[in-house]
């Protein structure tokens, strides 16, 4: 594997690195709920996990006609 003869200067470093750039985290609004969360991302709502407006995990607590 090749290597730099000589060391690079940290401004030649710093020149590169100037393209690197944060981009801001793209938000949705669930069609189901209404609520607004990360795209690609299951969110919380009331005890119940959505993911693209379905329901995929339930932690309501049961009621007792649940348990029959």
């Amino acid at each position: 594997m090749p290597n730099p003869k000589r060391r690079h200067s940290q401004q030649r470093g710093a020149k590169r690195r100037t393209h690197y750039k944060a981009e801001a985290a793209t938000w949705s609004t669930d069609k189901t709920t209404g609520e607004t969360h990360l795209r690609h991302r299951a969110h919380w709502v009331e005890d119940k996990m959505y993911y693209r407006g379905n329901v995929v995990i339930d932690n309501t607590p049961a009621t007792e006609g649940d348990k029959k």
